[in-house]
């Protein structure tokens, strides 16, 4: 006997109060909702864009650095994200991250140390994680979705450090719209061999299989070296793209 679909109305689930740390998002996850529910969901969904796109407007030319939030100042990761941030700065690139602690923290701080530009977009969570002190300029976002849309947007590049599942996600996902031809083929460099190799192994294995290209793998370059990360981002995009015309934000519509 066939089930009913899920989309009946009658079985459409009610909506609940949420607490301001993200249950929106969980209870719009969870299946369809009623009409008037998912509608404000959307323009919540679209508020949250067009506060990214009117803060994040003028940052200039960026590179996004991922990493996990685990890392306390003196671990050698925690390091190599600064030295990641301090050597973008210095090719004259803003260093966007998800503006949260550990690698995120230590790339902006390496930004701002070089004289750089710092940037950050900073998920809300339920345990509260604020922006770290680094960033020139942040906003806050509630939607991990909406998060990833405005790192790539900005971005020129990636420098991935050792991560876990967040930094995979927001690494593939990456790598995902370039070998689908949504963004073009942006540098992507991952720091850390020894951190990083079952990935690599694992790309082989894909294309061993076949179910990714031969050509693939050429889109991610892996290295220990902080310099050689950086010279691929500028070899990769300087001449490629040249930097963004700088014009003069509009306060009323909520730019800096």
């Amino acid at each position: 006997m066939r089930m009913q679909s899920k989309t009946s109305e009658a079985h459409t689930k009610p909506a609940k109060a949420t607490n301001g740390n993200g249950n929106a998002e969980r209870i719009f996850l969870e299946g369809p909702q009623s009409r008037w529910s998912e509608f404000l969901f959307v323009l919540k969904v679209m508020r949250e864009f067009v506060r990214g796109f009117r803060k994040l407007h003028f940052v200039g030319p960026c590179v996004t650095v991922f990493g996990s939030a685990r890392f306390k100042e003196g671990h050698p990761y925690y390091e190599l994200g600064r030295q990641a941030g301090a050597g973008l700065a210095r090719i004259g690139f803003t260093v966007m991250t998800g503006g949260g602690p550990g690698i995120m923290e230590a790339a902006n701080r390496g930004a701002r140390e070089a004289g750089g530009r710092s940037v950050g977009c900073n998920i809300v969570l339920p345990h509260e994680q604020n922006p770290n002190p680094y960033l020139d300029v942040w906003v806050n976002i509630r939607y991990f979705f909406v998060r990833k849309v405005l790192l790539s947007k900005y971005s020129y590049g990636f420098i991935v450090l050792p991560g876990g599942f967040g930094t995979l996600d927001e690494l593939f996902e990456a790598v995902t719209l370039m070998q689908t031809g949504k963004v073009d083929k942006f540098p992507v460099v991952l720091i850390g061999n020894e951190y990083h190799q079952h990935i690599k192994q694992h790309i082989a294995l894909m294309v061993k299989e076949g179910t990714i290209s031969a050509v693939d793998p050429t889109l991610l370059l892996f290295t220990d070296s902080v310099e050689e990360a950086v010279q691929w981002v500028e070899d990769n995009t300087r001449g490629r793209y040249g930097l963004r015309k700088v014009i003069k934000p509009v306060s009323i519509l909520g730019e800096d």
